[in-house]
């Protein structure tokens, strides 16, 4: 019997039954060993999958945020400890049904907002993994399972992946169901997933039943109207230069503007939708809430008519977004500010993300080679349901930056 990576979707596929049940144990051992320190996991408890499929027998772990039947949901809030799921949400139903095993939930800051978990950074413990899917981050870069499901508000899956070394993906809005997920803000709540590279992201979206197309010629877009922290400026100047030595067709495109819009839209967006969802536990808990609660706060000062003006501007840079996706497909900006701060008074700054997760494009964070420093992560950006083309050029990518890919991708540019 061959071992292989634990933390290598596209390797749990080509084992055999009895190869995947020898890993799993192989799972649970590093969870034993390593969780201790880094504090990834809420509850692991291994349930049986609803029934086989190509996901047959492959772990995963979901954030604290979404609904497992007869397993903790806690949201991550002492409000609810001890609380037990009495449903599966949609995206574990779904899994369940590829055949694939939920091995437990993982921690989530409280609510999904910015309280720092206990979570640590596989990749140096005195670092935050980033948040809000802290957890599911910090599983798959420790090779503690092979995949987790993440969700994102503002910059929750790419920021974390970006910091812990690992691939993050959020695809187009509304394409993954968020029913049975914990609402933080209706309108941008989008779910998720982290894997080790673009490879095993492609390989899990296909086994879902999912399309995911061979790469193609395009041109990729840049954008340079960003600030960011020298170590991440330099390590994505670097990337793009590597890129365009290869022959690559990157152009310079000016959104600036586009996204400044759409992140003010956005965030009234945000405190309105949060501060509604919220207000409950703000009643119980007041000041108790931290950054939660002066969210709850502002957002319940804003009129219904500035809330539906802010929708209304973020359909039209939607349409503005589209016309730059036309000319450019794909879109290379940072995955983050920087690495991953030191300490854990903080998860880290969203502002790379959020403007993406507001007009709802599908966005991955892809490792770039940094050698022993720590992580980050390359974000590249599609036009709204175009996650195939952006998942295929992902995979293309992180294969001409000297990391594993999928051999059948053929040259792009």
């Amino acid at each position: 019997m061959t071992e292989f990576p634990l933390g290598r979707v596209t390797g749990w596929l080509a084992a055999s039954p009895g190869e995947r049940a020898a890993a799993l144990t192989r799972c649970l051992e590093r969870i034993r060993t390593l969780d201790p320190q880094i504090c990834a996991w809420v509850q692991v408890q291994p349930q049986l999958p609803a029934r086989k499929g190509r996901l047959s027998g492959i772990p995963f772990g979901v954030k604290d945020i979404v609904e497992t039947a007869g397993l903790l949901t806690e949201y991550g809030s002492p409000l609810y400890r001890g609380r037990i799921g009495e449903r599966d949400a949609a995206i574990v139903r779904d899994l369940r049904d590829c055949g694939a095993l939920l091995l437990g939930k993982t921690v989530t800051t409280e609510f999904a907002y910015r309280a720092p978990p206990p979570t640590r950074n596989p990749a140096n413990l005195a670092h935050t993994p980033g948040g809000s899917s802290s957890g599911s981050a910090a599983a798959v870069a420790a090779d503690m399972v092979p995949f987790t499901v993440g969700e994102q508000t503002l910059g929750s899956i790419l920021r974390p992946a970006s910091y812990c070394g690992v691939t993050g993906f959020k695809p187009t809005y509304g394409v993954l169901s968020t029913e049975g997920v914990l609402p933080l803000a209706r309108s941008l709540d989008t779910l998720g997933f982290f894997t080790q590279t673009p490879e095993d992201m492609v390989a899990l979206w296909e086994a879902m039943g999912h399309p995911a197309e061979r790469a193609q010629e395009i041109v990729f877009g840049l954008s340079e109207d960003h600030e960011v922290e020298p170590p991440m400026d330099a390590q994505f100047r670097d990337c793009v230069a590597r890129l365009r030595a290869e022959g690559l067709a990157i152009r310079t495109i000016d959104i600036g503007l586009l996204i400044r819009r759409a992140v003010a839209a956005g965030r009234t967006v945000f405190l309105y939708e949060a501060a509604r969802a919220h207000h409950v536990h703000w009643n119980e808990r007041g000041s108790g809430l931290g950054d939660l609660a002066d969210v709850v706060r502002e957002g319940l000062g804003i009129a219904v008519e500035t809330y539906r003006d802010a929708l209304q501007i973020i359909a039209g840079c939607r349409s503005q977004a589209a016309d730059a996706f036309a000319e450019t497909p794909v879109v290379l900006t940072p995955a983050a500010t920087g690495p991953a701060p030191a300490g854990f008074g903080s998860t880290g700054d969203p502002r790379m993300n959020a403007p993406w997760t507001t007009l709802g494009t599908p966005a991955i964070s892809v490792p770039m080679p940094v050698g022993p420093c720590l992580p980050l992560g390359l974000q590249l950006v599609a036009d709204r349901g175009q996650d195939a083309l952006l998942l295929r050029q992902a995979t293309f990518l992180a294969n001409v930056l000297g990391r594993p890919s999928d051999p059948r991708d053929e040259p792009v540019g």
